[in-house]
């Protein structure tokens, strides 16, 4: 089996590397890679992510094929692909409904929406981790639309690299990450353009301890790739963003009204989300 991987950053370039430790396993022959910058190219060689780089015709050819770039990317691929009517293509994007929408029918069964739960806050090829994928969650989106073939070999490919596999419809998916994903990186990036407004930033950020460097992290995190999460899953960000204003402004009234007790009642209730996870 030969895998190509387009798109090889800190997702794709950390695929390739489980990819290599699983081959016997898998039986792959070949782990070839695709990146629309070649300086992304040169460096996944020279780290070992890809065995190969290769044209994006060429790429077309592998049995399986990992779509591994941002959502907008993604839909603009899919609607170009050309592949052989055996592969299998496994797009792993953060938001799914408009990315199934944008699937051409003749190509559908063929793919896999997928959603790997890992990642860090650092991109390109250097980012990439071994041990990436190990023993996280996986979301496998309405899989009812795939052919049983291409599901079955997308799913051997997610346990032999230690991944736990969960299904889940589009809408559900994307309603739910907004609030777990996508929320948390919208507030970490507000919270550093608000350090950043002030008049001297650089004095502030001298002081800043484990808080700050926790909820922040998530502000180093690529623009361009979360700019197509956000366009692509606008409708439930903004749920999730209305939600979070409401209990802002909860806290913001409390503190105004100097009520100490709600206050901290209101803080005790967000301790209990511990007992959840």
């Amino acid at each position: 089996m030969q895998i190509g991987i387009i798109g090889l950053g800190l997702m794709g370039g950390s695929l390739g590397l489980a990819l290599q430790e699983v081959r016997a396993r898998l039986q792959i022959k070949r782990i070839l890679g695709f990146d629309s910058n070649p300086l992304h190219a040169q460096m996944a060689l020279s780290l070992g992510l890809v065995e190969e780089c290769v044209d994006f015709a060429s790429i077309q050819a592998c049995e399986v094929l990992f779509l591994a770039i941002p959502l907008d990317g993604i839909v603009q691929v899919l609607q170009n692909l050309k592949p052989t009517p055996h592969s299998t293509i496994i797009e792993i994007g953060g938001a799914k409904e408009q990315i199934i929408d944008a699937i051409p029918p003749s190509l559908r069964p063929q793919v896999v929406a997928s959603h790997p739960m890992c990642g860090t806050e650092f991109y390109g090829p250097k980012a990439a981790l071994r041990g990436l994928y190990q023993n996280k969650i996986v979301i496998l989106v309405d899989c009812q639309d795939c052919a049983p073939e291409h599901l079955e070999r997308a799913k051997d490919i997610f346990s032999a690299i230690g991944m736990q596999m969960v299904k889940m419809g589009a809408h559900e998916h994307d309603e739910h990450i907004a609030l777990i994903s996508h929320l948390p990186h919208v507030l970490s990036y507000a919270l550093a353009n608000v350090v950043l407004s002030q008049e001297s930033p650089q004095n502030i950020l001298s002081l800043a301890a484990g808080g700050f460097k926790d909820m922040s992290r998530l502000s180093k995190s690529s623009p361009i790739m979360w700019r197509s999460v956000f366009k692509q899953n606008r409708k439930h960000v903004l749920e999730a963003l209305n939600l979070a204003l409401t209990e802002l402004q909860h806290a913001k009234d409390l503190l105004e009204n100097q009520d100490w007790d709600n206050l901290e009642a209101w803080m005790a209730r967000a301790n209990c989300l511990q007992e959840f996870m």
